[in-house]
């Protein structure tokens, strides 16, 4: 009796809480790594870590396969002439990354930040134009769609799961109900692997934290302040804000939900693909619209990045600061619609948004070697600065889709 219900509260009890259980004991692991290491001769830390890196591995690998599927099977199964409220979604996660690009401007111009630019990495494979930003955009939307799946390549999934959807549209019922079945058998696949998150989060947690620690960060407390600051006004100010616009409603009860249920899981995963899933079920749990989630959270995995943005912009203007350029504020809204636009390119991946780095830069006529330096810095903050921003990015997907949904259904009970 007592393993049973052992059993149910590691994999069947409420997930936010087993996490929770899981982020602690991760903590206590880094902690104590180096004692434990020295009596026992071996990494703790490390070993535990194995836990998180096949959680995010299964995740990865069932994400793309999943999204082809469910975006497949929701557009065949769609009636021809239904509405469709995508546009509403689309609208919603642009303006929000641009707001948040716009609020990391005002901030950095209200605390600019002065860091030491002393970090060097490799970017040769950073785009250096808005033009091979789009470029790269197309080649991937006609990838051939086996490779796209096998190279997790989600615009690549993405366009040819929405094109064979449309064209199954008028296939017959016994088609369009075996799409869907094979949607509904890789979805309780997910649900597995969603189960054993706790796990995963234990290991991330123990072998992050006992590799970087927080003294990593001490020289840009300032620079991590401003990003972070600004991510938690975006999610708790902002967001509620468009989100009201959208109900017509106290937003916050929704808002901490997709933070609490979304967010957690994508900060240690570090990567919105990885958490799609995740918003998935999410939906699910919501009773939102089937025939929208399973379009608008894949979607929102590669356009919606509030947080990337906001990375992009407070970087970018830190670097200005550093080398002591002038920046006007018509200068800096520019940088809002650059840094919006290239976090719609971003890789949903973690790190994805730093490589877009020298492509803002490019604007104020600042070097790549400086602009490889900043990318060096944002490595190193990466450890909260990268977690808070995929939280940020992911949260905000089954948010903004869930205000859709909503005040679609409260316009249909007026």
């Amino acid at each position: 009796m007592n393993v049973s219900r052992l059993f149910y509260f590691l994999f069947q009890g409420n997930l936010v809480k087993r996490i929770a259980i899981g982020l602690v004991l991760g903590l206590l692991v880094a902690l104590v790594n180096s004692t434990i290491g020295q009596m026992l001769g071996f990494e703790l830390a490390s070993g535990v870590g194995i836990l998180g890196q096949i959680f995010v591995k299964a995740l990865r690998a069932v994400a793309p396969i999943l999204i082809f599927f469910l975006v497949m099977a929701a557009l065949a199964n769609k009636k021809v002439g239904s509405k469709n409220n995508m546009k509403e979604i689309i609208i919603l996660y642009l303006l929000g990354t641009f707001l948040a690009a716009l609020a990391a401007v005002i901030a950095s111009m209200l605390f600019p930040s002065d860091v030491a630019l002393s970090v060097k990495e490799d970017i040769t494979s950073a785009p250096q134009s808005v033009s091979q930003v789009l470029l790269t955009l197309v080649l991937n939307v006609v990838d051939n769609p086996l490779n796209a799946i096998f190279k997790a390549n989600f615009i690549g999934v993405l366009a040819w799961s929405i094109g064979l959807g449309l064209a199954l549209r008028y296939a017959s019922d016994e088609t369009k109900q075996v799409v869907a079945d094979f949607a509904e058998g890789i979805s309780k696949i997910v649900h597995v692997i969603i189960s054993f998150a706790p796990l995963g989060v234990f290991g991330l947690v123990a072998e992050t934290l006992s590799d970087k620690g927080l003294g990593a960060l001490r020289g840009y407390i300032h620079l991590l302040g401003v990003l972070i600051g600004v991510m938690l006004f975006t999610a708790f100010v902002l967001n509620p804000i468009l989100v009201y616009w959208k109900i017509r409603r106290n937003p916050y009860p929704l808002v901490w939900t997709c933070v609490r249920e979304s967010g957690v899981t994508a900060f240690f995963t570090r990567s919105s693909a990885a958490n799609i899933p995740v918003n998935i079920a999410l939906a699910k749990r919501l009773n939102l619209d089937e025939e929208t989630y399973s379009v608008a959270i894949p979607l929102g995995a590669n356009i919606n990045m509030a947080g990337a943005a906001i990375t992009i912009t407070v970087l970018t203007l830190a670097a200005v600061y550093t080398l002591g350029m002038e920046v006007s504020f018509v200068s800096a809204v520019l940088l809002s619609v650059v840094a919006a636009l290239c976090a719609c390119g971003a890789s949903g991946v973690a790190g994805g948004s730093l490589l877009l780095i020298p492509l803002a830069c490019s604007l104020f006529g600042i070097s790549d070697d400086v602009a490889a330096q900043m990318i060096g810095v944002g490595f190193v903050i990466g450890i909260l600065q990268d977690s808070t921003e995929t939280a940020l990015n992911s949260s905000t997907d089954v948010l903004f889709t869930a205000a859709v949904c909503m005040e679609e259904e409260r316009k249909n009970n007026i």
